[in-house]
């Protein structure tokens, strides 16, 4: 009897030794994948890389620069918070998941969601020769079934209103993934702007509750944020997050979800929401691989604790210089947005002032994408030469804080 008790006691600091083992999770998003079939020397190509700012050839190199990497590190768990695609073309859904078979077969588990650029988009394209001509996407049910090696036919539970669904990781670790867009509204184009279904926020409910009956963990994913990750980003930036997101954030963090991973506004940032009851949600976002400055994450989850740790592509062999001409990009393209953006308010601005703003917007963005904002001398110069247009001579830039805690890039956080 004693010596059963003895094996008994083994057996059980094993399991319990087992179920606490780290687990690796990496992030990877807006990954904007187009096929190298979708694209040949020709103007058509031209005029989109000069549209978008994205090369594809450079793109691609980037991708394989973070397979290869991942395939070093070898993660338990990989997330893809969406936009895998340019615009939802089925062959560069298809040449996307034969670029994460190598992770597969490395004994990394992927799992995906949809983002705005993925499913049902009436401006899939192909841009060969002269003129760009339209190409297939796929609909939800065909999104499901190729993915089905990476989340959708791995899944514990299904909701029926959207493809969002629920994936089991360990005994005491779930993965609960929204589907938090709009693609059954499409019409001539995509639609940037999510929301959360109320159909699904039950399902999720429902979820979260057995969780907390059961003591197992879980960790979110979309595609869209679900908190502010910058001042005023509701107002000016609404399509980059959920609807009523403060509502759906207090919901969620009430009922027991700490962690969700997002992408979607192409920044690197982390940002924590309390709700009124005390209960703390925080949404890691991940930056885009198809923009400066080329982020991913890997991340440690061990003793209820995630430690963040965020990894740049600077350079790929065709551009030693890569960040720095990418970087360059961005600044043209966000005065380009700003500018939009500032006409389209119809508000007469004098030609200083209007440059002014554009300026502080564009160093600010320049900053966020890359997280853990500290303001620069440049930043410091934009927000004092648009104070002092503004009359505010005794305006302290330094206590202008553009940045949300935590950290953005490298951080330990409580699950």
């Amino acid at each position: 009897m004693k010596r059963f008790l003895y094996i008994l006691l083994f057996l059980t600091s094993w399991v319990s030794v087992w179920t606490i083992e780290p687990i690796k999770i990496a992030v990877v998003s807006d990954v904007h994948y187009l096929s190298s079939q979708l694209a040949g020397k020709g103007t058509a190509l031209e005029k989109y890389e000069t549209a978008t700012g994205r090369n594809t050839e450079d793109l691609h190199a980037v991708l394989d620069k973070v397979i290869s990497d991942l395939l070093d590190e070898c993660p338990d768990i990989l997330l893809i918070p969406g936009d895998i695609t340019n615009n939802g073309e089925k062959q560069s859904h298809l040449d996307f998941k034969e670029k994460l078979l190598p992770l597969t077969k490395n004994g990394t588990q992927v799992f995906v969601v949809p983002g705005n650029h993925d499913i049902n988009v009436p401006t899939a394209k192909k841009y060969i020769g002269d003129k760009a001509e339209p190409v297939e996407s796929v609909s939800a049910e065909e999104f499901a079934a190729i993915y089905s090696d990476f989340g959708y036919g791995k899944v514990v539970k299904r909701d029926t209103a959207s493809l969002s669904y629920l994936a089991f990781i360990n005994d005491s670790l779930w993965l609960l993934c929204f589907d938090t867009n709009r693609y059954n509204e499409y019409r001539t184009s995509s639609i940037s702007s999510g929301r959360i279904l109320p159909q699904t926020l039950n399902w999720a409910l429902d979820i979260l509750h057995e969780a907390k009956e059961k003591n197992i963990d879980v960790i979110g994913m979309m595609h869209h944020g679900l908190v502010e990750h910058m001042p005023y980003q509701s107002a000016f930036f609404s399509e980059y997050l959920i609807d009523d997101w403060k509502k759906n954030a207090e919901i969620l963090a009430d009922n027991g979800l700490k962690i969700v991973f997002t992408g979607h506004f192409h920044a690197n940032d982390i940002t924590s929401f309390t709700s009124p009851a005390g209960n703390t949600i925080t949404d890691v976002e991940t930056g885009s691989l198809a923009q400066y400055p080329f982020p991913y994450r890997l991340i440690l989850l061990e003793n209820n604790t995630l430690k963040i740790n965020t990894h740049v592509v600077n350079s790929i062999p065709s551009k030693p210089q890569l960040a720095a001409e990418y970087r360059e990009k961005l600044r043209k393209q966000t005065e380009a947005s700003a500018s939009s953006k500032i006409n389209n308010l119809n508000i007469p601005l004098p030609k200083e002032i209007r440059q002014a703003l554009i300026d502080v917007i564009v160093e600010m963005n320049l900053l966020h994408v890359c997280g853990d904002e500290h303001l620069t001398e440049e930043m410091l110069q934009a927000i004092q030469i648009f104070e002092k247009i503004m009359g505010q001579e005794n305006f302290d830039p330094t206590s202008f804080q553009p940045d949300y805690p935590p950290a953005d890039n490298n951080v330990e956080l409580a699950l």
